[in-house]
């Protein structure tokens, strides 16, 4: 039997989570690419070069990183904002994981419990995870593979998600800003031609 692959969706109204699929996380100096572990370093670059080629590339920047809780929450935020300006990356934010209910409002943050409106409305194709807390992040991920085509990645706190297309464990503004590094080089490159 083939090892289970964490592609784009849309997957179905219940794809299999990642974990029950034999998919397992990522240890340390490994990144998770589409179910497949990888070394950190390729998992960064990956997500540098989809970045590069997405037509609507967006981070979704969680609690973790906007509430400013600590030195490294603070660090990081400047770390996603140099990402955005440098790669023309829009940001939409998950401040908190409430349902906003009766109304959504897609434009001006990311409901993890309905992240797929988003993604729909915006037409999102590749977007990144960063300082969402673990249990929504896997909810919303796999809620976005199911129905929706957008290529997702995940720089976890922690150990990583499996239910994300890509994935970086142990996330630190150091690891951002190499994807920004590499995401510069990426553009320069491809002006030149």
């Amino acid at each position: 039997m083939n090892p289970y692959k964490v592609l784009r969706g849309p997957e179905g109204f219940l794809p299999p989570a990642a974990a029950l699929a034999g998919n397992i996380l990522p240890e340390e100096g490994q990144g998770h690419l589409e179910g497949q572990i990888v070394s950190e370093e390729q998992a960064i670059e990956e997500s540098a070069r989809k970045f590069a080629s997405a037509k609507v590339p967006t981070i979704f920047p969680g609690p973790l990183v906007l509430w400013g809780w600590n030195e490294k929450a603070l660090r990081t935020a400047e770390a996603v904002e140099r990402l955005s300006v440098a790669g023309g990356i829009n940001i939409i934010p998950m401040p908190d994981y409430r349902p906003k209910y009766p109304k959504i409002d897609p434009e001006a943050e990311i409901n993890p419990n309905h992240p797929n409106l988003t993604i729909w409305h915006n037409k999102i194709d590749v977007c990144m995870f960063i300082g969402v807390h673990c249990h929504y992040a896997n909810l919303s991920l796999k809620i976005i593979r199911g129905g929706t085509s957008c290529f997702t990645m995940a720089f976890c706190a922690h150990a990583g998600h499996e239910d994300a297309n890509l994935t970086v464990r142990d996330m630190s503004p150091d690891k951002v800003d190499k994807v920004t590094a590499i995401l510069k080089k990426l553009k320069t490159n491809s002006k030149g031609f």
